[in-house]
């Protein structure tokens, strides 16, 4: 089996490196006389219908088969309130800088002493879709989002008997199974944006307050990407596909945040040009010594404005969160995909919707894409030096997502850092940095800057992203050098030629460089050096700078 759920009586200790305060805290919710177990899907689906403000539609959900689904069962959805995306400032890590883990388990122990006056269903998935790497995860829910639970257990892989025979065959890792209790109605005046709670060593969240559907999604991801670094694996916030050419095939993958164009990216079908398969658009591990890649979760959880309400896709929407819903011209309850209620609508999809669908690829990455918004690049920039090409990835600049719940006022057209495009990482910065530039020192894998935004004020659009992409892939690609820039060069497309000789340009250039190199900075000394980079990180972009003021 992958992880560790049961164990022997002497093994039970404070000292074990598999117990800790949180872990015994969490765990132990899930046998109380409170918390009901669901057994499937079908059971998930009966208690949905249930859930307080749950509208049922009469669009019917496909493959209710395959899925374990009642053969009537419709798209559910539920909608919440002031709040529709993740709230990154609720989160807390035991064991990071400046984090009184005493304190957060009082927090954590009363907030549980609270909730066992409520009513909680629990269920099982597996995290990961191949024997390499998998592991099982327990959710224990507040009765009143059972809805909530029932996507979780569409949105990851439900632990029926066929999936935990192949789990049971799987490779093997001292680590515990993960476990996360949420109770959405939870509430504290000392944490009026909610609280996450993460003792990401021993596999154990708590989400207080926070009733966002991706908060579980990606407080599962969080915890099983965490499980896959520690033991060989670089962990991956993105999309992942194979070309396959008949003479050879192509590998890629693009990082980028929510609203990137990450899913338009690794989901797009190329006007049948060529076969492609699809490992997952969200969330993947690399197996470090063998290259191969192993998908997290079976279904997509995608933005419903991306969907048009005649578009056939819909037909494998499952649920949906935060949608509006208004009656066709027969009567019908259907969705409403369009962004009018409020932002960041969103459906969990499933894996039918991509006939092509994989879980495993053997083939090693040919080439990484970092999605920027970043108006100072053109559509697509390469970057041949292994140092600097992991250093964009440190430094990928990119806009705020309206799946984000940003605390105060933020201005969503300034461009932040986010590495690696991923604000999920709950280990040092530096460690993803070293497992990219691993990657990128051996030589196979390329690296390249799509900017999905704008340059210089005109809009790259997916159909110029997708077709340089197919340029890369079918080896017709031609590129130019980069300015002066050592390492760099650019791919030609009409209408998007930088100006080297425009000093507005320059500037703006230089300036982007310059937020680059403070960024690697003040990871030395922000958060107690906590996520500091390497020596090499800074003095590649100094060296940049040096070669753009020549």
């Amino acid at each position: 089996m992958a992880t560790i759920r049961n164990y022997e009586r002497s093994a039970i200790s404070p000292d074990s490196k598999l117990f800790s305060n949180f872990k015994t805290m969490v765990e132990s919710t899930f046998y109380g006389t409170n918390v009901t177990p669901v057994p499937d899907l079908k059971a998930a689906y009966a208690h949905a219908l249930e859930t307080p403000g749950v509208v049922v539609t009469d669009m019917p959900v496909a493959h209710t088969a395959e899925l374990g689904l009642p053969a009537d069962a419709k798209i559910l959805v539920t909608n919440d309130g002031r709040v529709v995306g993740r709230t990154a400032a609720a989160r807390r890590f035991i064991g990071h800088p400046g984090i009184d883990a005493k304190k957060y388990a009082d927090v954590l122990r009363e907030a549980i002493f609270t909730g066992t006056r409520r009513q909680f269903y629990s269920a099982d998935v597996v995290v990961g879709l191949d024997r390499e790497f998998m592991v099982r995860a327990h959710l224990c829910l507040n009765k009143n989002y059972a809805a909530n639970l029932y996507s979780y257990l569409l949105n990851f892989q439900i632990a029926t008997a066929k999936i935990m025979a192949d789990y049971e065959q799987s490779v093997q890792y001292q680590e515990n199974d993960i476990y996360i209790y949420a109770d959405p109605d939870w509430s504290d005046s000392d944490y009026p944006n909610g609280l996450a709670i993460f003792d990401a060593e021993h596999n154990v969240a708590a989400i207080l307050g926070l009733r966002y559907f991706g908060e579980l999604k990606k407080s599962t991801l969080t915890l099983a990407w965490a499980t896959a670094h520690r033991n060989g694996f670089t962990a991956c916030h993105g999309g992942m596909k194979r070309y396959d050419l008949g003479e050879r095939k192509f590998t890629m993958a693009a990082f980028g945040l929510s609203g990137s164009g990450k899913s338009t990216i690794t989901l797009a079908k190329h006007s049948g040009k060529y076969h492609v398969d699809v490992l997952h658009d969200d969330a993947f591990v690399i197996n470090k010594e063998s290259g191969t890649t192993t998908a997290l979760e079976p279904a997509y959880f995608d933005k419903t404005a991306d969907y048009a309400p005649s578009d056939p896709a819909l037909h494998y929407f499952l649920t949906c969160q935060n949608v509006g819903v208004t009656l066709d011209d027969h009567g019908e309850k259907v969705i409403v995909t369009q962004e009018i209620r409020n932002n960041n609508g969103r459906a969990i999809k499933s894996r039918y919707m991509t006939p092509n669908r994989v879980d495993h690829l053997a083939e090693p990455l040919d080439a990484v894409f970092w999605i920027m918004k970043d108006d100072t690049m053109p559509p697509v920039v390469r970057i041949s030096d292994p140092t600097l090409a992991t250093v964009f990835g440190a430094t990928l600049a990119t806009k705020r997502s309206t799946a984000e719940n940003l605390i105060g006022k933020v201005d969503m057209n300034k461009l932040v850092i986010e590495p690696f495009a991923d604000p999920f990482r709950a280990y040092p910065l530096g460690e993803d940095y070293a497992d990219f530039r691993e990657l990128f020192a051996g030589g196979r894998t390329a690296c390249y800057i799509l900017n999905t935004g704008f340059f210089n004020a005109k809009k790259v659009t997916p159909k110029v992203t997708l077709s340089s992409i197919e340029n890369i892939v079918e080896q017709k690609a031609h590129f130019t050098p980069f300015g002066n820039l050592s390492g760099l060069d650019y791919l030609d497309v009409p209408g998007y030629t930088p100006d080297f000789n425009d000093g507005e340009y320059q500037q703006r250039l230089r300036a982007r460089m310059q937020d680059r190199l403070d960024f690697v900075e003040s990871r030395q000394t922000a958060n107690e050096g906590y996520d500091a980079l390497p020596d090499e990180a800074a003095a590649t972009m100094r060296a940049v700078l040096a070669e753009l003021a020549k």
